[in-house]
């Protein structure tokens, strides 16, 4: 730790590899418009409103690891509450000036923060390093895995500089030693709902949440488009949308129904429930890729890949037209680590129809470990991790 009159830590490797490409996974499928211009957000309460209470089993761990070490270097065991939970992302021309996490009304409950970066400067992003304005290190230039933990007091005044290019990934925790602020009990009353040991389709949230638009007031609605719409062009997938061939239907509410992913002219013929479950499912295989055997693809597996109609064609463009104002935008808000063509066409529908069954598997996996710890945890309202017997 540096001076006492600066308190912070700078670990390295906290985080594995694999634990940051899972956390990555629930972000780039998950998240909705952040809390400032060209920041995107994920929160443990948000994931278990639309429908996904499965994806916090991943931070469990790390949280109670972050908080033991936290109360270990600044010598308050026992003490500490976990405020706050969520996956950052800062995009193109995100930054924050000088400030300390305190000095705003909202936040005077918080003692501590940790900030875990899930990709690497000059790597991932550029820009967006941290700065401290004074004490050493004056700045951080993180590679994933890295955990800068600090004060949230005027004796840790920092600002994070302009993300130029990339998306800036990091999952960020607020502690406080106020139990009126416990984000444990609050999210067990919502997770005290779950009880279906079924595979939990995700339900999106309103369109609203994730329609990007570079003014910061939304003042324009005709330039900007849908963050779950341009993360499945990011990686070469568009979408039918079966509502779409309904033309009473409002627009808003196409990608709320079934749809289908298409890519180069074909078609999956496969149906996914909504919006957010063909992401989860595209962003699962994006990670889980390399890992997922191709040689062995059952003959129905490849029938379910069909050349596209005219009509499928019509309804794709008429789906981006409202949903993908533009898509130079999209580019330049995600950056070239998120853009590139090996990327796009290294993932395939058939791909995608064999990551279905793994997606599914996954998500049971997490299921039966939160149905399982959900007991413990109402017992002690502490979300915490519980071996298995």
């Amino acid at each position: 730790m540096s001076e006492k009159e600066h308190p912070r830590l700078i670990l390295h490797n906290f985080l594995s590899p694999a634990e940051c490409k899972e956390l990555e996974l629930i972000h780039k499928s998950s998240s909705t418009i952040g809390y400032r211009p060209n920041v995107f957000s994920t929160t443990l309460s948000h994931l278990i409103a639309t429908n996904s209470p499965h994806l916090i089993i991943p931070f469990v761990s790390i949280r109670e690891r972050l908080k033991e070490k936290i109360e270990e270097t600044f010598g308050c065991e026992y003490e500490l509450f976990i405020e706050f939970t969520g996956l950052i992302s800062w995009c193109k021309g995100a930054s924050i000036g000088w400030h300390s996490d305190d000095n705003r009304s909202y936040l005077k409950q918080r003692d501590f923060a940790a900030v875990c970066y899930l990709n690497s400067y000059e790597k991932d992003f550029i820009g967006g390093l941290f700065r401290f304005q004074s004490g050493e290190p004056v700045t951080v230039a993180p590679s994933a895995g890295d955990v800068i933990m600090y004060t949230a007091d005027d004796r840790n005044i920092h600002s994070v500089d302009e993300v130029t290019d990339g998306e800036r990934l990091t999952l960020a925790l607020w502690f406080s030693r106020d139990s009126s602020h416990d984000e444990d009990s609050k999210l067990l009353s919502r997770l005290s709902q779950c009880t279906s040991h079924e595979v939990c389709l995700p339900l999106p949230a309103s369109t609203n949440m994730y329609w990007f638009c570079p003014h910061q007031d939304g003042s324009n609605q005709n330039i900007g488009f849908d963050v779950c719409v341009a993360r499945l062009h990011l990686l070469g997938f568009d979408v039918h949308s079966l509502q779409g061939e309904d033309h009473s239907t409002d627009a808003s509410e196409q990608l709320m129904g079934p749809l289908q992913l298409a890519k180069g002219g074909k078609l999956l013929t496969r149906k996914f429930a909504n919006i957010l479950h063909a992401l989860q499912v595209v962003q699962f295989y994006h990670w889980k890729a390399s890992e997922l055997v191709t040689s062995n693809v059952e003959n129905d597996t490849l029938e379910e890949v069909k050349a596209m109609s005219h009509s499928q064609l019509e309804t794709i463009n008429a789906l981006k037209s409202v949903f993908l104002l533009d898509e130079n935008l999209v580019a330049t808000t995600f950056g070239y680590s998120c853009s590139g063509e090996d990327r796009k066409d290294s993932l395939d529908l058939t791909g995608i129809a064999l990551a279905v069954t793994s997606w599914e598997e996954y998500s049971c996996k997490l299921l039966k470990e939160l149905l399982s710890s959900l007991p413990q945890w109402k017992t002690y309202q502490t979300i915490h991790k519980v071996e298995s017997d």
